[in-house]
Parts: structure tokens; C-alpha cells; sequence
């Protein structure tokens, strides 16, 4: 049995909609629990509850799953935008269950971006608690001064909103345009590309490179991979890691050997 939790999110973690679009179905009484219909999402539901949606019973929930998605530029992570502008879920292969991101890359920038059909999850693999780093490469217009670049480990407060440390470094000047390498934590909204604005490095690209131990590696732009579900159960802590092929078993430490005793003449 898992714990009781409000109807909103069991219906989002079933895949059939968002909460705030499960909100609207209860209020245009469209969802009925245990023959009732609901007028409220301020409504508790279990494992024996008969959940139903426009006459249907509620499918099995998912498993949680996780992928990671080469994000292009130009696309938005949202589910809707007002500006017609294209989202990254439009973009997605149509037999994918309905997913949320685990955090955001904003519609210029690219890279890696984690998408998961649990929403608890998506919260619990973006807390800046976890520690883990984002990376990501920056190209820059300017000449980079390495000395402002090492000060940002200190952290930096830009317009009023502090920033946590960030480790920077440069990869490469060439000419007035540099490549930039980045890694932070906390991850808060434009946070790279206001930095370094503010040391007057105006970003002309950004590349999110690896979340925490997720590396964006050779995958192409605008495809998608699954996370392996065994070392998805491993990261939540279900399950110990798999041992890879060809991975060497240790060797046992080698023992001292007693010596053979001298005999007596």
C-alpha cells in the first residue's frame, strides 16, 4: 500500500494529465472516486480507491522512468506556450508516455535535459541538496580574465540574487570569442548566462554537458534515450549496481607466505 496522497497528483502520476490539468477535469466533473463525483481536487485517495476519468477506470501507474533528451535550441520546456513557439515535448517520439523535466534549459540554450514520467521524482532529482553538479560549455564574446573566473567559486551577487559557488574555467580564447567551461549546483533561473553577463562575457552558445552522473555524450540533437531500469533502481537506491561486462573482479591481497624453518644440525 503506498501512502495516501491528493487526487491531482495521483492522476498526473498515472500519465493522463498535469495536476493543474487534473484540477481543471475535477472542476468540470469529469473524475468520480468510489461512485462519487468530485467538485474538488482537495480530495485524499489510497490504493483502494476506484478512481474513474470520463467513465474509465484509472490505468496502472508506471513505473518511474527516466530519459535523457539532446535539447535543441529554439524549443521550449513546457507543455504549452502562449507564443506558439515549439516545446520540447511536441518534439518527442509519440509513443512516449507523458513526461516532465527535471529542471529547465531555457529556449536559446541546449544539451542535456533529464525527462521523467514521475513527477516526484523530476523534485527529488532537481533539490540543489542532492549536490549534484550541472556542466556546461559557454561560448562567450569578450576577452576572458581568468582571475574573475576563479573569484566566482566564492559565489556572486548579481542585482540583488546571490549565486552559490561556481567553478569556471577557460577552455579557449580565440580572438574576442572564448569556450567557457562551467559547473554549479544550484542551477537558479539563467544563472550562467546572467554571471557571466555581469563580467562582461555575453553568452553567444550554451551547452548543458552532464546532470549530476548523466553525461550528454554522442547523442544527437533532438534524440532521446532511456535511462536502463536497473541503473535507475541503482541511483534511487532499489537496488546495488549491476556488475558491467568486462568489469575485473578484485584480486584477493596477496598473503605472506610463512617462511620454512631452518632445521637444527
Amino acid at each position: 500500500m503506498s501512502e495516501p496522497e491528493r487526487i491531482a497528483k495521483r492522476l498526473a502520476r498515472a500519465g493522463l494529465c498535469s495536476r493543474r490539468d487534473a484540477e481543471r477535469w475535477i472542476a468540470a466533473g469529469r473524475v468520480r472516486v468510489d461512485g462519487m463525483v468530485l467538485d474538488t481536487p482537495a480530495f485524499t485517495v489510497t490504493d483502494r480507491s476506484r478512481i474513474e476519468v470520463d467513465g474509465k477506470p484509472l490505468p496502472d501507474i508506471d513505473r518511474p522512468r527516466l530519459w535523457l533528451y539532446h535539447k535543441p535550441v529554439e524549443q521550449m520546456v513546457t507543455a504549452r506556450d502562449p507564443q506558439g513557439r515549439p516545446t520540447v515535448f511536441d518534439a518527442l517520439p509519440k509513443d512516449m508516455p507523458r513526461t516532465v523535466s527535471v529542471g529547465r534549459l531555457d529556449f536559446m540554450s541546449e544539451g542535456l535535459l533529464l525527462l521523467t514520467n514521475d513527477g516526484g521524482l523530476a523534485r527529488k532529482l532537481e533539490l540543489p541538496a542532492n549536490g549534484w553538479t550541472r556542466r556546461y560549455r559557454a561560448r562567450v564574446h569578450g576577452l576572458v580574465d581568468e582571475m574573475r573566473l576563479a573569484e566566482l567559486a566564492r559565489g556572486i551577487t548579481v542585482e540583488g540574487v546571490r549565486y552559490g559557488p561556481i567553478k569556471a574555467r577557460l577552455e579557449r580564447q580565440q580572438r574576442t570569442n572564448a569556450w567557457v567551461e562551467i559547473a554549479l549546483s544550484e542551477g537558479k533561473n539563467r544563472e550562467v548566462r546572467r554571471v557571466l553577463a555581469h563580467l562582461d562575457l555575453p553568452v553567444m552558445r550554451l551547452i548543458r554537458v552532464a546532470f549530476g552522473p548523466f553525461q550528454l555524450g554522442t547523442l544527437d540533437r533532438g534524440e532521446v534515450e532511456e535511462v536502463p531500469a536497473a541503473a535507475l533502481d541503482s541511483l534511487l537506491g532499489l537496488k546495488p549496481p549491476p556488475r558491467r561486462e568486462g568489469w575485473a573482479k578484485p584480486r584477493p591481497r596477496p598473503t605472506a607466505k610463512a617462511r620454512p624453518r631452518a632445521r637444527r644440525p
